[in-house]
């Protein structure tokens, strides 16, 4: 094992889960473990665009240093420096999924991928990915979304256009910067923004509501004008109908890994993020409204949605879909 696990005497819930969770593979950074899962489906919190969430993975290969999940290792009183070396795929998350399904309200919207990237590396070795998206396509009227780095979302697109026909579906290309060396940085493992870009030109060929999601926007690294400008210019011409915006925020696990990262890679900008981040992991006052302001006038500029675009499936089959789920 390339880590000591805790006493599972001692240890209960998901905690207890981890310490008993079957190794599956291991190569020189990363150990691959299996853990078992009560549940998929897991509800989010008030105010958000989705009622809940699904991630096949704990951990999450790419590294971003700003990643706020990394709190999730906590729970399993696991050293947030471990979140992506040591990943856990979900056991039987399929079947978990179309029982849970069954006790679920469609108008209630599920989104994929809110805290570790679905189509991580891990995903090739073991597909709890692609094995949730074969029961979305045999469901009809449901609201789904996922999100990732990754370009191996294309191996999918068969599978993607299928769930669109029954089913409402937006996919959300996270892509930060368009530099490749920055983006080397600060999401060490994951796909070059090019490989992202000739992703969403992929899925909007398919037919497949696909947006831009530049978030989170790094004050001073990565919240230029010009840089956000030329992002969203090269989302369009590669066929996004829109693009999200969301300043960084950094939850105290996140600080552990970002802080000393920006004080070896940034430090001028060190007391800066210290003094705005330290009492709160939210940005709140001038700069987040100045922020919105320049992120609503880019999308203005090249005709972007803030948000995915919503659209009626060719399968729906009775009227009674337009009374759930309202184009208006």
């Amino acid at each position: 094992m390339l880590f000591d696990l805790e006493p599972a005497s001692r240890l209960v819930g998901i905690a207890k889960l981890a310490s008993e969770s079957e190794r599956l593979e291991a190569k020189s950074q990363v150990e691959y473990l299996e853990i078992a899962a009560r549940s998929v489906l897991n509800r989010s919190k008030p105010g958000m665009p989705f009622r809940w969430t699904i991630n096949p993975y704990r951990g999450c290969e790419f590294g971003c240093k700003y990643c706020y999940a990394r709190y999730t290792h906590e729970f399993m009183e696991r050293d947030v420096t471990e979140f992506e070396n040591r990943i856990y795929a979900k056991a039987a998350a399929a079947g978990i999924l179309k029982t849970e399904l069954r006790k679920t309200d469609k108008r209630e919207a599920i989104a994929i991928g809110t805290a570790t990237d679905p189509y991580q590396p891990a995903e090739r070795r073991f597909g709890r990915t692609r094995s949730i998206l074969e029961v979305f396509a045999r469901e009809r009227g449901w609201h789904v979304s996922i999100t990732t780095k990754s370009d191996l979302i294309q191996r999918d697109i068969e599978l993607l256009t299928e769930i669109a026909r029954s089913n409402v579906l937006d996919v959300n290309i996270t892509i930060t910067t368009l530099k490749a060396d920055l983006a080397r940085l600060l999401e060490p493992r994951a796909p070059r923004p090019d490989l992202r870009l000739a992703t969403v030109a992929k899925l909007a060929e398919a037919g497949i509501c696909v947006g831009v999601f530049p978030n989170p926007i790094l004050p001073l690294i990565t919240d230029r004008e010009r840089d956000l400008d030329r992002l969203a210019r090269a989302a369009k011409d590669a066929g996004a109908q829109y693009f999200g915006g969301g300043v960084l925020f950094l939850m105290p696990s996140a600080q552990k890994v970002f802080f000393p990262f920006l004080r070896e890679r940034f430090p001028h900008l060190m007391r800066r993020y210290e003094e705005r981040y330290k009492k709160s992991p939210y940005l709140r006052g001038p700069y987040t409204e100045e922020l919105r302001l320049r992120v609503r006038k880019i999308r203005e500029r090249y005709g972007l949605a803030s948000a995915p675009v919503e659209y009626r499936p060719e399968m729906w089959e009775d009227e009674r879909q337009g009374e759930l789920f309202p184009l208006d």
